[in-house]
């Protein structure tokens, strides 16, 4: 079994990582109201590309958030527009 495979990141554009943000944050009942904007990054050692900049997140929503986006992040992978 080739595992490079199957835990290979899917290529997306910014526009396709704000759209699944939103709605996974829109689905949970305390992060509805979490304003957030994605920023594109040079590649990291762990290979992640972009993270978000939160502008509006209650506390009690915080860490939910945080895993939530950090389940995307380790799904999706911004590719270069060009």
């Amino acid at each position: 079994m080739d595992f490079e495979t199957l835990f290979k990141k899917t290529p997306v554009t910014l526009d396709e990582i704000r759209r699944r943000v939103a709605y996974a944050l829109e689905r949970h009942p305390l992060c509805r109201d979490v304003q957030f904007d994605v920023v594109g990054m040079p590649r990291s050692p762990k290979g992640g590309n972009w993270t978000i900049s939160w502008q509006t997140v209650a506390p009690d929503a915080l860490w939910e958030a945080s895993d939530i986006v950090a389940d995307i992040q380790d799904a999706y992978e911004l590719v270069a527009v060009a």
